[in-house]
């Protein structure tokens, strides 16, 4: 009885270290993708349009979320406290952000109207107020002990639920304009994608609660882990980016080495219709 303890602790040891390990990296793989946008952002002036704006706070909930991942569990009760309800308040944000941009989306491709930029304070309020109130309604009853691989992953705590947020038009406008919805329309799945192994494995730790399956429990962090990274991908590596990032390559790049990149012109003549061209210039 004694060895056969012994062998089923040491396994949970190590699936609980593989565990670790896994979220570690995806956390740190998405704090560089988001950590890249919002340096973009700062850096980039051009970029500071409304609907940029979005993405930047998209990616700010995903860097602190992230960065909230990769620090762990402490062992302290106080720091567990403070660390649970960060890393929750600010992934709450970030799918939050998410379903703002799909309404801005929705009302500017699909409805056809440009007073998006009237919804900026309410975003805020929305993303911010509901993260804080999920919180404060997530700490009634809750014990911040350490039962999973982090301290935010508890037995009977709220289960991060994705829905994917999907609308089809079903007139013939223009062609760039379904040319954006169409592109940017799958963009929700990434919700689906980063959370569905998470939603399963809550369900099944719900109907059999102590008895973890360690492949679930894999991609479950592995998956929401790299949330922040396909968003960065996803949002933030549009066109105007990336072109704003070539001209300022092309300043500091001699004219012989320009001439033999045909990439940087390229890029420069590039227009897209993404995200960034859903806003009206002159509003």
């Amino acid at each position: 009885m004694a060895p056969a303890m012994a062998a089923a602790a040491s396994q949970a040891l190590s699936d609980h270290q593989i565990l670790d390990a896994v979220g570690t990296g995806a956390a740190a793989l998405s704090l560089v993708g988001s950590s890249f946008i919002v340096l973009c952002y700062l850096l980039f002036r051009e970029l500071r349009k409304f609907s940029f704006k979005l993405v930047f706070y998209l990616a700010v909930s995903d860097m602190f979320c992230s960065l909230f991942t990769i620090l762990g569990g402490p062992s302290n009760a106080f720091y567990c406290f403070a660390h649970d309800y960060s890393a929750h308040f600010f992934c709450v944000a970030s799918f939050l952000w998410t379903t703002s941009i799909a309404f801005t989306l929705h009302r500017t491709v699909v409805k056809h109207k440009t007073d998006v930029e009237e919804f900026g304070p309410i975003f805020h309020l929305y993303v911010w107020g509901t993260s804080l109130s999920t919180t404060v309604l997530r700490s009634i009853g809750s014990d911040n002990g350490r039962p999973g691989s982090w301290c935010w992953i508890q037995q009977g705590s709220m289960a991060k639920m994705a829905a994917g947020i999907s609308e089809r038009s079903n007139q013939s406008d223009i062609r760039s304009g379904r040319k954006a919805f169409n592109r940017w329309g799958y963009y929700p799945l990434i919700l689906i994608g980063s959370w569905a192994f998470a939603t399963i494995n809550r369900l099944y730790d719900f109907t059999s609660p102590g008895h973890k399956i360690f492949w679930l429990s894999f991609l479950d962090v592995g998956f929401a882990g790299l949330m922040g990274l396909f968003n960065s991908i996803a949002y933030g590596l549009n066109s105007s980016v990336r072109q704003a990032i070539s001209e300022r390559i092309d300043t500091f790049l001699p004219e012989r080495i320009k001439r033999s990149l045909p990439t940087l012109s390229r890029l420069r003549s590039q227009q897209e219709n993404e995200l960034t061209s859903l806003i009206v210039e002159g509003n």
